[in-house]
């Protein structure tokens, strides 16, 4: 099922082609979430409270308490501590500007990276980028189901992994409509099973908590900080960064914020964007609490494993059942969150393939994809590898993200680039080497540093290389370049969009190939056409060659035949 074009001429003599039809997945707006859009207003019915839950029904999964547990294991209680707290408060800041921006103009990350220093193409890169971040997180949620499946059902681990990926397709398929509702039921079950294990220990054994203090499971240096320890643990924590990309992939649906509910607005936004981390945090340190308590009774190798953990916890105060409410809970927790990896996975792979392909056959497809990597992952047995792949992989995501939020706190602000985000192909150049080179230089030289070009404590610090590389270039790429390469073409009509009351965001136009009405920040001006065509059919048109950005016959502005917004 893909789109398919009609190729027979269009009146008028335009050199574009007349129509062209998406499979009904594309079609049907349920499940295909405007994966490759501006999310309209007309489709944006949610409250920031739903859109808020949804967006940290998400955060449900298990992999902190395993990536704790990890860091604590490896560097004891003192280096554990301060990575999981320095680590986190990269996060959150990062996360403010991103989350604020996708929810003012409607965007998930990619459409967002596109205007924020990288480029119509640059941004492709960061698909990958982001797809990586999906499935690799998908498989580590999954194994630790299926170790939850071995210990509690004994299905064997390889079918363990096959059930993990299948059980997901269904209930990703229908997108946000279907999310918000599992995510907003299962939340408060969820919230009870998790903190009970920590309020029974309290109650029953209060001193453990002063006796993790001196946990030093495997560390050299024992339970004392080490800033070789800090550092190292911090870059296996900061691999979550990319986490705030699948957090704007809902807060994306924010209603429009106006003053009878700004209050609201900013509190959903910043809870369910940087606001993750909060509990993200938590659970890490309690993983590493949970792996302490337990580790004289299952070994440090099993430790950091949460059914172990939980199992245990939940015994507690529940000895009859522990086994059984500790599957129910992982399970529980790890549909929650690999709903939401398969789903943001599937917006990624989306917008990768329709630039290198220029064909759309609909997000569910993608869906596919995503989730068969992920059981490659499972089978290959990457939880053994937690802390390698996440320390590697926590390099290219926060040179990423840096060059973003250079972009978004310091261009932007000072002007080196517009005010506004622009993602639509007929108004951004292919490459912005702001963004783009800024991640890759960053990437080099952190990748560097933890192959040990640069000593021990580089090696240790080297995402914190790539965040602090990465915002330095972008602002002086963007004062080097003059900030020429952010907008190709600008388009003849103001943008609704950027009215600051949004009173015109909601006006429609009909897209001159695919005939169907969108919302006015989602469509340009296209010569090629002779009229208006929307940011998909803009994206797929492989024929047109960008001559609307070519300053030749034919390219230039095109007028859509609507009024300014008022004040323009």
């Amino acid at each position: 099922m893909t789109d398919t074009v009609d190729t027979s001429a269009p009146p008028g003599g335009a050199t574009g082609t007349r129509t062209r039809r998406y499979s009904n997945w594309a079609r049907n707006t349920t499940l295909e979430d405007y994966s490759l859009r501006y999310a309209p207003k007309s489709f944006r019915r949610w409250t920031p409270y739903v859109v808020a839950t949804t967006a940290l029904g998400g955060i449900a999964y298990l992999a902190d308490f395993a990536i704790g547990g990890s860091i604590a294991i490896s560097h004891g209680f003192g280096s554990a501590l301060l990575a999981i707290l320095a680590a986190a408060v990269t996060i959150f800041l990062t996360g403010i500007p991103i989350s604020y921006y996708s929810a003012r103009y409607s965007i998930d990350m990619d459409l967002l990276t596109r205007g924020a220093g990288f480029g119509y193409l640059g941004s492709t890169l960061t698909s990958i980028i982001y797809a990586s971040f999906t499935f690799i997180f998908f498989a580590l949620e999954g194994s630790i189901m299926a170790q939850a499946l071995e210990l509690g059902l004994h299905i064997p681990l390889a079918v363990g992994y096959l059930i993990c990926a299948l059980i997901i397709l269904p209930l990703v398929f229908y997108g946000m409509t279907a999310l918000s509702k599992m995510q907003v039921w299962t939340q408060p079950v969820w919230l009870v099973l998790m903190v009970a294990p920590f309020v029974s220990i309290a109650v029953q054994d209060p001193h453990a908590f002063s006796r993790f203090t001196h946990f030093a499971g495997d560390s050299p240096t024992g339970s004392s900080v080490s800033l070789l320890g800090v550092g190292a643990g911090a870059g296996v924590a900061l691999s979550l960064i990319a986490q705030i990309g699948e957090q704007v992939d809902y807060l994306r649906f924010m209603p429009d914020k106006t003053p009878a509910n700004s209050r609201r607005w900013w509190s959903a936004v910043l809870a369910a964007g940087p606001g993750w981390v909060v509990l993200g945090a938590a659970k890490q340190i309690g993983g590493a609490f949970l792996a302490f308590y337990i580790a004289g009774h299952v070994g440090l190798s099993k430790a950091n494993e949460p059914i172990q953990q939980f199992v245990s916890g939940i015994h507690t105060f529940a000895a009859p059942v522990a086994l059984g409410l500790a599957t129910f809970f992982v399970i529980l927790s790890q549909i929650k969150i690999n709903t939401t990896n398969a789903y943001s996975g599937s917006l990624s792979w989306s917008n990768f393939f329709s630039r290198l392909t220029h064909r759309h056959p609909g997000r569910v497809v993608y869906i596919f994809l995503n989730v068969g990597i992920a059981l490659a992952l499972m089978e290959g047995g990457v939880f053994g590898f937690l802390n390698t792949v996440l320390g590697f992989y926590s390099n290219v995501a926060i040179a990423w993200i840096g060059a973003v939020v250079a972009d978004l706190v310091i261009n932007k602000p000072l002007g080196f680039s517009p005010s506004y985000v622009e993602f639509k192909r007929a108004h951004l150049y292919n490459f912005n080497p702001v963004g783009f080179g800024s991640m890759l230089m960053a990437s080099a030289v952190s990748i560097a540093a933890y192959f040990h070009a640069f000593g021990e404590y580089a090696k240790a610090f080297s995402p914190f290389i790539a965040l602090l590389v990465a915002m330095v270039l972008s602002p002086l790429l963007a004062v080097a370049t003059k900030g020429r390469y952010y907008i190709a073409r600008v388009d003849d009509q103001p943008e609704p969009l950027f009215a600051e009351d949004g009173l015109l965001s909601a006006v429609t136009l009909t897209c001159s190939v695919c005939a169907e009405d969108f919302e006015r920040p989602d469509v340009a001006g296209c010569p090629f056409h002779a009229g208006a065509v929307c940011s998909l059919c803009c994206s797929l048109e492989k024929d047109c060659h960008d001559m609307c950005k070519s300053g030749g016959p034919g390219g230039g502005p095109v007028d859509l035949g609507m009024p300014a917004p008022a004040g323009g």
